[in-house]
């Protein structure tokens, strides 16, 4: 209440869509999306690395390629890839399948020096 008065304050209302965030372990932080280095994407001038499995905290090489889109939200041309070593393929796949979203897994080709 404002002093001398017997009417509330009202406290203005953001316009707006609310803003959302992400459950705990769901999105970047949990390392399910490929990170720069596992695509083989370097800052400039830097030499790529090896590429690395798209699962949070895993490091081993990756030798399958995930190809996958949301189509809510992404035409059939946009396709996003993920890399994946032999022990988390399955998991990255089971984990957009479960969320209809298309995918496709291939065999990575062998790096060229």
């Amino acid at each position: 209440m404002s002093v001398g008065s017997s009417q509330p304050v009202i406290a203005p209302v953001p316009l707006g869509p609310p803003v959302r965030t992400a459950p705990a372990g769901i999105g970047v932080s949990a390392g399910l999306g490929p990170s720069s280095a596992s695509l083989g994407l370097s800052p400039l001038g830097a030499q790529p690395g090896p590429r690395e499995c798209s699962r949070a905290g895993c490091r081993a090489s990756a030798t399958h390629s995930i190809g996958w889109r949301n189509p809510r939200i992404h035409s059939a041309d946009r396709v996003k890839v993920w890399v994946a070593c032999d022990e988390h393929t399955d998991f990255l796949r089971e984990f957009l399948l479960a969320r209809d979203f298309p995918v496709t897994v291939s065999m990575l080709q062998p790096e060229t020096e």
